[in-house]
């Protein structure tokens, strides 16, 4: 069993800067990328959820999974893709955006809803469910996942690029969020936000969409 302080590989008195050191290298070393497996990235992006949020005495087995952390039930999220509100006029800060393009018939592309279970950030249940959502680093530290959230709430354990204005508008990364809430509607592909040109890293090729629910 490992505390999250040796998933870091540091020391349990280390300061705020060398644990987001650490956890930055840790992340460039785990991520299944850059040769490391998804059982040890998801081990240290919760190793530091728990130090920042100060569960310094939970332990993890060999699956990461932590003898302290509870699953939520299941959340309902509904999605609309960023890049059709041009199209019909919308703006991301309308009231009834969501009403609007229910009445529109979307593509399952743009428009739909999908269940993510306990444990899942809004990303990873996309692509479990045969979405491909764009992202880039997984580790919260670029813009490339970001999401608006237009109702509920949603996590938002690491971010190291998003400024306080952007989160106040409810901007979070789905890479590392995951939902609080039963229920949840997010307009994602905010990559293409003018306000996060300079926060994106070079995109991944992804493709949109192709199950519907």
């Amino acid at each position: 069993m490992e505390s999250p302080f040796d998933v870091l590989l540091i020391d349990s008195d280390a300061d705020d800067e060398e644990i987001e050191q650490a956890y930055r290298r840790r992340v460039k070393e785990t991520h299944p990328d850059h040769g490391g497996s998804a059982a040890e990235f998801q081990l240290v992006r919760a190793a530091y959820e728990a130090i920042k949020a100060g569960r310094y005495g939970e332990r993890y087995d060999a699956d990461g999974e932590s003898e302290d952390r509870y699953p939520r039930d299941q959340s309902r999220v509904e999605y609309l893709n960023y890049e059709v509100l041009d199209d019909y006029g919308w703006d991301l800060d309308d009231d009834d955006l969501f009403e609007k393009s229910s009445a529109e018939g979307l593509d399952s592309t743009d428009r739909g809803r999908l269940l993510v279970q306990p444990r899942e950030t809004l990303l990873e249940a996309a692509e479990n469910r045969g979405f491909r959502w764009p992202y880039a680093c997984r580790g919260g530290a670029c813009a490339n996942c970001a999401v608006a959230v237009a109702e509920g709430e949603m996590s938002q354990p690491v971010n190291h690029v998003l400024p306080p204005e952007m989160v106040d508008r409810g901007i979070r990364l789905s890479c590392v969020g995951e939902p609080i809430t039963d229920e949840l509607k997010v307009v994602y592909n905010l990559k293409h936000l003018p306000d996060l040109d300079e926060l994106r890293l070079s995109p991944r090729p992804f493709e949109q969409a192709y199950i519907d629910e």
